[in-house]
């Protein structure tokens, strides 16, 4: 429990969920993105 309370009400913890937040987003979207620019034909934009 300590670790639930050190993530959530601490301000490191709230930072920390930030970042791990943002690189989940990130993550996702660079798959989005890589398999829109794969599956493009050659010559298009």
């Amino acid at each position: 429990m300590k670790l639930f309370q050190d993530l959530f009400l601490t301000d490191y913890g709230s930072l920390s969920l930030i970042v791990i937040l943002f690189m989940l987003v990130m993550a996702a979207w660079f798959v989005w993105f890589f398999m829109r620019k794969m599956n493009q034909k050659p010559g298009s934009k």
